[in-house]
């Protein structure tokens, strides 16, 4: 017969148990909405801050080549960008005798790309002095942002970048259908500029491309190899304990340190060039092989050892075993370790800000020891710029950055899931 005073007592720690079972699925659903909150405020800022960027204005001037106003004999010493912010007052009605100063204040509206493209057009062709060309520019960084509404008319007078006049110049122009807005193409295609209208992502694209091949060619065969022979060859001992010790310690040094020990070896002690994709690559090589050791570890110590006994049953080697058959089948578990580290790497800035890789890159790196920008050092460069315009082209190449690591994290998910075999 069941004692009725243990059945409650029962009952009742049963109740506890039920009860911290609720309580510990609850704390785990807020901790995670938590988190979730957190990442869409972050996510939601940047989006906020960076989308205006994939979108631009550019002003269409039509520029009569006086040849009073062009010394031919100096080309280069004169001022274009004067003569088209005449040229661009005049069609909105701007007086003769206004024109001496207006000019200037009209100058900061249209990038200097303008001055720069007539030069070349008369350098290639002198003869078209006298006639009006039309060109296609974008608007000055402040002009943008007015036209995007980031610059209002309610801010006082000293707090803005622009003057009540210019700012009506800039609403005529856009009513006489001379200034319109447009998907930013420039952003994709252009490399840094000290003008933040012209300024792209184009250079620190190829140079982090370039970066991480040389990490992905120096880190994936070692640790790879590495890996397989701390897992499948390596006797059992004080020596073999001693690597794996340190290999786990350093997947958890801070990144700068890795920067620190490149600006001695590579760049102090070897010599290799500062700010270069090879220099940066090095680092993040070293940055990204205990990443994958520990994962290609892993991945073969999940493939059953009937495998392994099969294949020697059949006569193969020892290497063949391993080569033929255990490291095929751990293939997506190393995969996905190699692309994880990859974009790991990706988005590390401060190992290469020791070495030095903030080189101002107007241009595409043409060799791998020529200086070179990465994505996550140009988000650092344009964030310390003074300009306003750099801040949004600074949360520009943060979702750019993003989507590479999006699609970097994603391709492991997809290769996991389309590779991964249940034992």
């Amino acid at each position: 017969m069941t004692d009725p005073i243990l059945t409650a007592a029962a009952e009742r720690r049963l109740k506890k148990r039920h009860a911290a079972e609720r309580r510990f699925r609850l704390y785990g659903q807020l901790a995670i909405l938590f988190a979730l909150g957190f990442l869409a405020i972050l996510l939601g800022r940047v989006v906020q801050q960076g989308y205006t960027t994939f979108w631009t204005h550019s002003i269409t001037a039509h520029v009569y080549l006086d040849p009073a106003r062009i010394d031919t004999s100096d080309l280069e010493g004169n001022n274009f960008d004067y003569l088209a912010a005449g040229d661009l007052l005049k069609r909105i009605g701007v007086k003769d005798d206004e024109l001496g100063l207006a000019s200037g204040e009209a100058m900061d509206l249209v990038s200097r790309d303008l001055g720069f493209r007539i030069l070349d057009r008369i350098k290639a062709d002198p003869g078209i002095i006298g006639q009006t060309l039309t060109f296609t520019v974008p608007v000055k960084a402040n002009a943008d942002l007015y036209y995007k509404g980031e610059i209002k008319r309610s801010t006082p007078a000293g707090d803005r970048k622009l003057s009540d006049r210019q700012m009506d110049w800039l609403d005529i122009l856009k009513a006489k259908g001379l200034v319109r807005g447009h998907f930013n193409t420039g952003f994709f295609t252009r490399s840094d500029s000290t003008e933040p209208e012209q300024a792209g992502v184009l250079g620190a694209v190829v140079g982090s491309a370039l970066m991480l091949l040389v990490a992905a060619l120096i880190a994936i065969p070692v640790g790879v190899l590495g890996a397989v022979w701390l897992e499948e060859f390596a006797t059992k001992g004080r020596i073999s304990s001693f690597i794996e010790v340190n290999i786990n310690n350093l997947a958890a040094v801070p990144s700068i340190v890795f920067g620190l020990l490149g600006l001695v070896l590579f760049v102090n002690w070897m010599g290799f060039p500062r700010s270069a994709p090879l220099t940066g690559g090095l680092v993040l090589s070293l940055l990204s092989l205990p990443t994958i050791i520990i994962a290609t570890r892993a991945a073969l110590k999940a493939v059953p050892p009937s495998i392994r006994e099969a294949a020697l049953g059949m006569g193969a080697s020892r290497t063949q075993t391993v080569f033929h058959h255990v490291l095929p089948q751990a293939s997506p578990g190393v995969m996905t370790g190699i692309i994880l580290s990859m974009s790991h790497a990706l988005g590390e800035t401060a190992p290469l800000l020791m070495i030095g890789m903030v080189a101002f890159t107007p241009g595409l790196p043409e060799t791998l020891s020529s200086a070179a920008s990465v994505l996550p050092v140009q988000v650092y460069i344009w964030e310390s710029a003074a300009e306003a315009a750099f801040h949004e082209r600074t949360a520009g190449a943060i979702l750019v950055l993003l989507a590479f690591m999006i699609v970097m994290n994603a391709a492991a998910v997809i290769l996991r899931r389309r590779f991964e075999k249940r034992w």
